[in-house]
């Protein structure tokens, strides 16, 4: 990033914000609201600093974050916003830890990556809105499993459980709860609805084969509509999809492997788009029991059906026409 003059580090907390100035070496607390923020530039400006002239750098928290990363955005202002695993492998080995500390840390690593660091883009507001509810959503289905788990151990000992009051309630209660994740879907599809680019890329995308509603929406969220990724490549290697040599010298000649580091929500909703795509694609159903045959690990011949699913929905969205499948058409 061009025309850096000073690098400020801030560490977002849920109540908090502690800023540090990497040059001058200042340091500062404030409000974590619009308040804070504006308090924030005062006392930049006070300091004598060019708004135009600081980037500012700060770890991604989740909600936390998001108000700070609108309120840059909107005043036009540098800022990154960075994965806190680079923040804290990009640190070394240290003891204490305190957010005045991390504030310094997040305004040293700016300073020193100025010029390959690039300009965050916060994601629109109906993105934000689809990740809380899909947030809900989650919870909603988390407590479902956990209740019929709940239920199943109960019947062990249950002689009648249509008299059972314990089972009883356990019933009323996951039949509410399944409802109501039945209503916050319908109106994710709705918010969907209100944007004509989120619903066309939504549509494209289930054209896929093994691509449901769910996957569809997690894959417009993670992908902050199909904008925060340049190529199906760059997602899959978020995703944990692509695997990377593992070698050193003349000893140590490992096998490709999966790196650890990895988006584990969106590799599990893939792997079940890939069950699936297995058994409803007449193509992919031919390409794996191929390479089963040839002695492919499962496992392996499921990644590769993983990653041409992320990229078979990557192309109906940069074409802007839904999936053909081609075989369909074979002589």
């Amino acid at each position: 990033m061009k025309n850096v003059e000073e690098s400020v580090g801030i560490d977002v907390s849920k109540l908090t914000i502690d800023v540090h100035l990497f040059k001058k070496n200042k340091h500062h607390q404030f409000v974590n609201n619009n308040k804070g923020f504006k308090d924030m530039l005062k006392w930049l400006s006070k300091e004598g600093l060019d708004m135009n002239l600081v980037l500012f750098c700060f770890e991604h928290t989740g909600w936390y974050c998001l108000k700070l990363s609108f309120f840059l955005h909107e005043l036009s202002l540098k800022y990154t916003c960075v994965n806190p695993i680079e923040i804290k492998r990009s640190i070394g080995l240290k003891r204490a830890k305190t957010d005045k500390d991390d504030a310094g840390y997040l305004a040293h690593y700016a300073w020193i990556r100025r010029e390959e660091i690039e300009q965050s883009i916060p994601p629109s507001s109906s993105i934000v809105e689809l990740q809380r509810m899909m947030s809900l959503r989650e919870q909603l289905v988390k407590h479902t499993v956990s209740l019929k788990n709940l239920r199943t151990g109960m019947l062990q000992l249950v002689s009648d459980q249509t008299t059972d009051p314990s089972v009883l309630i356990l019933d009323k209660t996951i039949e509410e709860l399944e409802l109501q994740t039945r209503t916050i879907e319908k109106e994710m599809e709705l918010l969907i609805k209100t944007d004509d680019t989120l619903n066309t890329n939504y549509k494209l995308s289930k054209t896929v084969k093994g691509v449901g509603k769910i996957l569809a929406i997690q894959m417009l969220i993670h992908t902050h509509n199909y904008s925060r990724f340049m190529s199906w490549r760059q997602f899959s290697s978020y995703c944990g999809l692509v695997p990377y040599p593992y070698q050193s010298g003349t000893s140590i000649k490992g096998r490709n492997k999966i790196h650890s580091i990895s988006d584990r929500k969106m590799k599990s909703l893939l792997s079940m788009s890939a069950i699936s795509a297995i058994r409803c694609d007449k193509e992919l159903k031919i390409y794996y029991d191929q390479r089963i045959q040839e002695g492919k690990p499962k496992m392996v011949v499921l990644n590769i059906i993983r990653n041409k699913i992320v990229s078979r929905i990557f192309a109906t969205v940069k074409r802007g026409t839904p999936y053909v499948e081609l075989n369909q058409f074979a002589a």
